[in-house]
C-alpha cells in the first residue's frame, strides 16, 4: 500500500541528492554523523549515506532520498543553489554539536534579516545549510 502512494502521481521519487566534493568519504562521514544516518557505500569516486530503519536494512524506513557524495576536483566557487534546512529539537545544542563535527557558522546576508530564526552553517567543504529553530509545541 505504501508503494502505491509513493508512485501514484507521477511514478517518480527522488532517489538521491548529489553533492560534488573533493573528499566524498570524509564528507559522507560528517553528514552521516550529523543526521544519524549510515554510510552504505563508498569507493574512490563517491560515497552514499542512507536513513535506515532500526533493523538496518532500509525495509520499512521512511522513504528519504539517499545523499550521494561524488568526487569532483573543482573547488566550490559560489553559494549553493540547493541546500538542506535542518529542524532540531534544540537549535543552540545542535549548532554546537555540528561545530564539534567540523561545521562552521557562515554569514551570507542573514544578519541583515531582522526576523532570521535560522543559523547558516557550512559543512567541512563549505556547502551551506541552515539549522532552523525548533517548532513550537
Amino acid at each position: 500500500m505504501a508503494q502505491v502512494r509513493l508512485y501514484a502521481r507521477g511514478m517518480l521519487r527522488i532517489q538521491c541528492l548529489t553533492i560534488d566534493c573533493a573528499e566524498p568519504r570524509r564528507l559522507a562521514e560528517f553528514w552521516a554523523e550529523a543526521l544519524g544516518w549510515t554510510i552504505t557505500g563508498s569507493d574512490d569516486l563517491g560515497a552514499v549515506i542512507e536513513c535506515l530503519d532500526a533493523a538496518g536494512d532500509g525495509a520499512g524506513a521512511v522513504p528519504f532520498p539517499d545523499i550521494l557524495f561524488l568526487k569532483d576536483p573543482n573547488p566550490k566557487a559560489v553559494k549553493n543553489r540547493l541546500h538542506l534546512d535542518l529542524r532540531p529539537a534544540n537549535q543552540a545544542d545542535e549548532v554546537a554539536r555540528l561545530e564539534e563535527l567540523g561545521a562552521r557558522r557562515v554569514e551570507i546576508g542573514q544578519a541583515d534579516e531582522p526576523d532570521a530564526t535560522w543559523v547558516v552553517m557550512a559543512d567541512p567543504e563549505g556547502h551551506e545549510f541552515c539549522v532552523l529553530r525548533a517548532l513550537a509545541k
